[in-house]
């Protein structure tokens, strides 16, 4: 039987909401084993006189633990 978690991380980036989720991704397995999978919970911007500065990304991370 396979039991698996998720928990919920944020990631920023200042180029774009792909590379917050890359840089989620990549953060999660440094520290996360096992980790399948992610979805996307939720998406914002901060933003400076009209311009974005940065994208952020909620993320919900499944990994399978281990026996």
């Amino acid at each position: 039987m396979t039991i698996a978690r998720v928990t919920e991380i944020s990631s920023t980036s200042e180029t774009g909401f792909e590379d917050a989720v890359r840089n989620g991704i990549k953060r999660a397995n440094e520290t996360l084993r096992n980790v399948q999978g992610a979805w996307v919970k939720e998406q914002t911007v901060d933003c400076d006189n009209g311009n974005i500065t940065r994208y952020r990304v909620n993320l919900m991370v499944t990994f399978i633990l281990d026996d």
